[in-house]
C-alpha cells in the first residue's frame, strides 16, 4: 500500500507514488478552475435544454427557446428581397437609356450586373470581360460582331448566337476553301490583302484586293469595316477572334477562309428574368467599350 507522507522541501502531501525516487505531490487545481469547470457543466445542460442540440431519428431536439438559424437566414433574406424589390421594379419598368441616365439606378444596375455576368457569362468571357484569345470574344473593347448599342447587347444576351432560342441570330461564313469556292492562291492572295487591310495600309490593285472586293465586300464592307447587322466582323483592326499565339495573322485568316469557325452563345431569355437581362446589358455596356 502506498504511503503519503509530507514532501521535505514543499511541505505538500504527497499522493504516495514514487518512481526512480521522485515522489508525486497531491497539488489539487485552483478553486477557480473548479468553479469554472461546473460552471461550464451547467452551462451545458442549460444549453442542451433551451437550444437546438441533440440529433434524433426523423430530426433534432428543438429547445424550448425554439431557435432555429434557418428561420433567421430565411427572415434576412426575406428582408433582403424586400429592400431590392424597389429597385428591381423601377429597372424593370425602365428604358435601358433612362437606367444609365440615372446614376442611383445605374450604381444599382453595376452592382447587380456584375454578379450575374460572374455566375453565368465569366466562365467564357472572363473576368471583366477580358475574353478568351482563339475562342471567346472580349466585351471590354469597342468592337463588337453583332453591335454595341445598349439595344443590340440585350437582345445578344436574350437569343444568343447560333443558339436553339427561335430568335437567335445567325451568320454564315462559306467555306471558300473546303467547298472549293476559291483555289489554294486565290485564299493565299486574299489572306494577304485582309491583312494589309487590318495594318491600315490595303494593298491596293493587288491580287488578293480583286478576290476581297468580288467575294468578300458583301459583307465585310469595301474597306473591311465590318456589318454589325450579319455579324461580319471588321477587318480593318488587328482584332482577331480566332487567332492563338502560335498562328500569324495571314495564317489565322487564311484557315477561316478556308473553313471558317462559327461561334456560339447560349440564349439567356428562358434562363434569367428581363430584370436581370437588363441589369446585364448595362454592365457588358459599360464595361469599356459600348456604342
Amino acid at each position: 500500500m502506498a504511503t503519503i507522507e509530507k514532501d521535505s522541501v514543499t511541505g505538500q502531501s504527497t499522493t504516495g507514488h514514487e518512481w526512480d525516487g521522485i515522489k508525486e505531490l497531491n497539488t489539487p487545481l485552483p478553486k477557480w478552475w473548479v468553479y469554472v469547470f461546473w460552471a461550464t457543466v451547467v452551462w451545458a445542460i442549460g444549453y442542451w435544454i433551451a437550444m437546438p442540440a441533440w440529433p434524433t431519428v426523423n430530426g433534432y431536439t428543438k429547445g424550448v427557446l425554439g431557435y432555429s438559424s434557418r428561420a433567421d437566414l430565411d427572415n434576412e433574406l426575406a428582408l433582403q428581397k424586400a429592400g431590392r424589390a424597389a429597385w428591381l421594379s423601377k429597372i424593370e419598368a425602365a428604358e435601358l437609356d433612362a437606367i444609365e441616365k440615372d446614376k442611383d439606378l445605374l450604381r444599382y444596375a453595376m452592382a447587380g450586373g456584375k454578379i450575374a455576368f460572374g455566375e453565368n457569362c465569366g466562365a467564357c468571357h472572363g473576368t471583366g470581360g477580358v475574353g478568351v484569345a482563339g475562342a471567346y470574344p472580349t466585351l471590354a473593347d469597342d468592337e463588337w460582331i453583332w453591335g454595341g448599342t445598349l439595344a443590340d447587347i440585350e437582345q445578344t444576351i436574350k437569343f444568343g448566337i447560333r443558339s436553339t432560342h427561335a430568335e437567335t441570330r445567325v451568320s454564315e461564313m462559306p467555306k471558300f476553301g473546303a467547298d472549293g469556292l476559291l483555289k489554294p492562291e486565290q485564299i493565299a492572295a486574299v489572306s494577304d490583302y485582309v491583312v494589309s487591310m487590318a495594318s491600315r495600309a490595303p494593298a491596293k490593285g493587288s491580287p488578293g484586293e480583286a478576290v476581297y472586293v468580288e467575294n468578300c465586300a458583301v459583307c465585310h464592307g469595301e474597306d473591311g469595316s465590318g456589318q454589325a447587322a450579319l455579324g461580319a466582323p471588321a477587318l480593318n483592326n488587328q482584332i482577331w477572334l480566332f487567332k492563338t499565339a502560335k498562328a500569324s495573322a495571314k495564317d489565322m485568316v487564311a484557315a477561316q477562309v478556308n473553313a471558317p469557325k462559327h461561334g456560339s452563345m447560349p440564349a439567356w431569355a428562358d434562363r434569367l428574368d428581363p430584370t436581370t437581362i437588363k441589369m446585364l446589358a448595362v454592365y457588358v455596356h459599360n464595361l469599356g467599350g459600348g456604342k
